[in-house]
């Protein structure tokens, strides 16, 4: 195995850690001055949404309605409320990015539902 692979790998593993895969999540890119940025008040905002923060990265990137763009991943496949909690806090929502579950997970669930009500 060359470096470059092994590298490569490792990277992936050391992502794979910090962002591990969660079909009931959905990603927010917020927008926020320096001066009015805290991690505490963005977790407060997704707290009153009645959702948990499982991540929450400030990133590189740049927006024109933002000087700080931070990278959520909330515990709701549906961003909405944390959107709009997180609008009521005076943050700009510069992108949302509703989870999916995958084949198996929706196969699973249907077929439950179609067995509850047969019940």
């Amino acid at each position: 195995m060359t470096k470059e692979i092994a590298s490569k790998e490792n990277k992936n593993d050391r992502i794979e850690v910090f962002f591990p895969h969660n079909p009931d999540s959905s990603r927010l890119l917020v927008g926020s001055s320096i001066d009015s940025y805290m991690a505490s008040r963005i977790a407060r905002a997704v707290e009153d949404a009645d959702a948990r923060l499982l991540n929450l990265n400030v990133t590189s990137l740049s927006s024109e309605q933002a000087q700080l763009v931070v990278d959520l991943r909330v515990d709701h496949r549906n961003p909405e409320r944390v959107a709009r909690s997180l609008e009521r806090y005076g943050y700009t929502i510069l992108n949302t990015d509703a989870g999916m579950l995958d084949d198996d997970t929706t196969r699973s669930r249907y077929e439950e539902l179609m067995k509850y009500l047969s019940l």
